[in-house]
């Protein structure tokens, strides 16, 4: 991204909602050393001011992030992440046709890096996953006469780290452009013959809490140019998802209000 800011979704004096490109970090890690730029530096010097992570996007995950602007928010923020409070939607474009509705609940072991992951505890790990569309191309890849993709939703109930991934994966539909537990052949295609090289799963929807307007905040986030000429060339237009934001008065019922709009 050549570009040293980030769009925003929505800011008050409390948080700010941002587009994560994909590739970006959110923040510095120690498994990333070489890397220069990172979402929470550009943001901090774009808008003057520290900001707070309260969550997390993997780094070849595209869309919706939050930051906090003050510690305490950042706390209360963060607990509702823990306590899995916070709504969160994602898009996926996978291999095959996917599941029409399912609840994925598949224990995960963490991959911090530090230890094999067959000494780690799994951990419980659910996804709701929902197919809302499907292609066939009549081009022949891997042993199938025809290529098959689905277009995913995909709602993950627990934060497990590459949860989404993983997930579908296990279940035979990996994600496009997934290089650590995707499909090789599936994903060079997409880099050589549709000139997407990039992990074709963006977070388009998150709901929060605010402990200070006492409000759901609903956010809608669209996706990258690349990956809605993706959707229009694949006949799913239908569901590229937009920049919105609306409040819910309580944590149930219905919303006060909704309207488009790029920063708030």
């Amino acid at each position: 991204m050549k570009d040293e800011s980030l769009t925003v979704l929505f800011q008050d004096e409390y948080l700010v909602a941002v587009y994560k490109p994909s590739g970006l970090l959110v923040h510095r890690t120690a498994l990333a050393r070489g890397e220069t730029r990172f979402a929470l530096q550009i943001l901090r010097d774009q808008l003057g001011q520290r900001v707070y992570p309260v969550h997390r996007l993997d780094r070849p995950t595209s869309g919706l992030l939050l930051f906090a602007l003050s510690p305490g928010m950042a706390s209360q923020l963060a607990a509702e992440f823990s306590a899995q409070r916070v709504q969160k939607r994602y898009l996926a474009v996978v291999r095959g046709i996917g599941p029409g509705q399912e609840r994925i609940d598949w224990p995960l072991r963490e991959e911090d890096g530090h230890r094999p992951k067959a000494e780690m505890p799994a951990q419980p790990a659910c996804t709701e996953v929902r197919r809302l569309d499907s292609v066939e191309l009549p081009i022949p890849i891997d042993r199938y006469p025809q290529a098959r993709y689905s277009l995913m939703e995909a709602r993950p109930l627990t934060g497990r780290r590459h949860q989404i991934r993983r997930h579908l994966s296990r279940r035979g539909y990996p994600i496009i452009g997934d290089a650590k537990h995707g499909k090789g052949v599936h994903n060079r295609f997409f880099r050589e013959r549709l000139d997407h090289p990039h992990l074709l799963l963006a977070a388009v929807g998150l709901s929060i809490w605010h402990p200070e307007h006492q409000a759901v905040l609903h956010l809608s986030s669209a996706l990258d140019i690349g990956m809605g000429r993706l959707f229009d060339r694949f006949g799913w237009s239908g569901h590229l998802p937009e920049n919105i934001v609306h409040w819910q008065e309580a944590r149930s019922g219905p919303s006060s209000s909704s309207s488009p709009t790029a920063h708030s």
